[in-house]
Parts: C-alpha cells; structure tokens; sequence
C-alpha cells in the first residue's frame, strides 16, 4: 500500500513538472520574461517640437518599435521653442534634441559642446516675409522705412539679414521688432507691424487666414532645415543609437512624403489647424532625415559667418568641429 503511494506521489510531482515546463515556455514565447527579455531596456529620450519630424516619428510609432527590438526605451518630450530645448540637452534631461539650423550655430558659440547627428531636407517655400496682399510692398527694395517681425536667434532672422543684403538694405534702412511667433501674428494682423519674418506652418496661416502673401520666400537666402543634436560627450559614448536613430528617422521621413493625406490629417490634430492650413504646409516641402553633409556645413557656416558679422554671435566658430563623427 505504501509502494502504490509513492509511485502516485511521484507520478504526480513528474505530471506537474512537466505542466509547469509547458506553462513556462508558452509564457516566454508570449511575451514574458526570457533571457532575451528580461534585459533591461536602455532609455533614449529625444526633445521635440509639435509637427516636426521626430514629433511625425512619435506619433507614427514606428521607431519606438524598432528601437525596442534593438534593446532601447525611446521617451520623447515635448517643448515649445529651440532655448527650451538647448536647455534640456545641456541639462542632460534630454538625450537628442530637433532642432532648427541656427540654434545649433549660436549654441557652438556658447561653447555649449554639441554635435549634429542628422539634417533633414530644407523648407525653402514655406519660410519667408509675408506682407499684406493689397499693401504697398511688391518687392525687397519696398521694406525701406518699414517695420519688420521677427524672432532672434532663429532661421527667420538669418533669412531677414540675407533678404536684406540681397535688396541692398541694411538693419539700419528697416525697424527690426523682436517678437515670438505668437505676438507677431497678432502685430501682422492688427497692421502695427508692415512684414513678418517666419515659417511654417505660421505663414501657411497667415496667407490662409489673414490676407498674407509672400514677398519672398527662402529661394536663394537659406535652407530652413531640421537638425537632430545631442551632446559631444553621449555621442562618444553611443554612436550606435545616433545611426539606428537616423536610419529610423528617415523611414518615418519616407513614410511621410508617401502618404502625406495620412500626415495633413495627423498634423493637423497635432497643431489644431484646418487641413487646408496644413496641407498648404505640407504639399510645399519633402521630408528626409540623415548624415549631415558637407554641403549642409557649408550652408550652417554661412550661418555662423553673418550671424558674426552681424553680431548675433561674438565668437567666430568652425561648424565641421561640430559635426558627429558617426563612420
């Protein structure tokens, strides 16, 4: 009697073993831990602006997928404007930061110690001075005496300072008004202002919304673009994820010029304007993310050259010791 009980013991505790092996391998197999899982994932956090690339990436989702299989969380933070996002990048609350072609020139003047990792493609015709259509300014030459919006230290006022030169006037011919974007929209609609230096999607509405053309668009004066920037010190110490970044990045960027019904809709959620706003924003301009090339330095040292000349920047800077080494 004994003997039969030890072997239904036995048999019993073999019977649930093998349940429990069972269980095991259908629970890694379904996404439980394993030891390809249970590593711990590491945390990349990019800095963001509504409705720029990395912000089309994010909500896409794309690139947080493929990065997770590449063994990284990728947290994005959203900010309002380029010093914001220098801030956090400096800080080291952020690992990446989007943004525009001259903050990164005025940063390595500050000897802020970032490198680019990306360039995206330029945004010449959606960038430019917008006028009244039924004003008095045709041409260049017409802002003579005028008073002209614009923010500092971003691409508008490097574009002013070329359209500026190219009409043959200086910033002593203009009144220049340092505004952000939101009390220069207000200034253009209410006339106390006669141009406004800017760029999508603020001229989109403002040509849609309030009577606004574009005297001149970036054609010839700048480039407009996106970078992607991160630290000197993190891009040492992590070339890999800055190359699996832009290669992502550019699929969603492909993604992008491939189904732009898809992202007037998405943008225009994100930015809480009409799709017709939106899609006059996107039907001018292609979208790409990747390496920054030689002729990208050429045009960021343009940049730094009159943002010197003009004294925006006190410091004469090299833009290629700035560029991430990523071969």
């Amino acid at each position: 009697m004994k003997q039969k009980k030890s072997r239904l013991l036995i048999l019993l505790v073999v019977v649930l073993a093998l349940i429990g092996v069972a269980c095991y391998g259908y629970w890694t197999s379904n996404g439980g831990a394993s030891a390809s899982t249970t590593k711990k994932l590491k945390t990349v956090t990019i800095g963001y602006q509504k409705a720029d690339p990395v912000d089309i990436s994010r909500q896409r989702g794309e690139l947080a997928k493929e990065m997770k299989a590449k063994g990284y969380k990728v947290v994005f933070k959203e900010f309002q404007d380029g010093t914001a996002l220098t801030t956090a990048l400096r800080s080291g609350s952020i690992d990446y930061a989007r943004l525009g072609d001259t903050p990164p020139v005025t940063d390595q003047a500050q000897g802020l110690g970032f490198v680019y990792v990306a360039a995206g493609s330029d945004k010449v015709k959606g960038s430019g001075i917008l006028v009244k259509k039924d004003g008095d300014i045709k041409e260049l030459a017409d802002l003579k005496g005028k008073t002209i919006a614009y923010t500092k230290g971003t691409s508008a006022q490097f574009m002013l300072l070329q359209a500026l030169k190219k009409a043959g006037l200086t910033t002593d011919d203009v009144k220049l008004v340092n505004m952000d974007q939101s009390a220069s929209s207000v200034a253009f609609a209410k006339g106390t202002v006669d141009a406004w230096a800017t760029w999508d999607p603020y001229t989109a509405t403002a040509e849609v919304q309030q009577n606004a053309t574009m005297l001149v668009d970036d054609t010839g004066l700048a480039k407009n673009r996106d970078f992607l920037l991160t630290t000197a010190s993190y891009e040492k110490n992590n070339k890999d994820v800055s190359k699996l970044l832009i290669k992502y990045l550019a699929a969603d960027m492909t993604w992008a010029n491939n189904n732009k019904s898809d992202l007037i809709t998405m943008l225009a959620k994100t930015l809480k304007l009409s799709k017709t706003i939106v899609t006059k924003m996107v039907d001018r301009r292609d979208y790409s993310m990747g390496k920054v090339t030689d002729a990208i330095v050429e045009e960021q040292q343009t940049i730094a050259n009159v943002f010197y000349d003009n004294g925006v920047i006190d410091k004469k800077i090299d833009v290629k010791d700035a560029v991430a080494d990523l071969n």
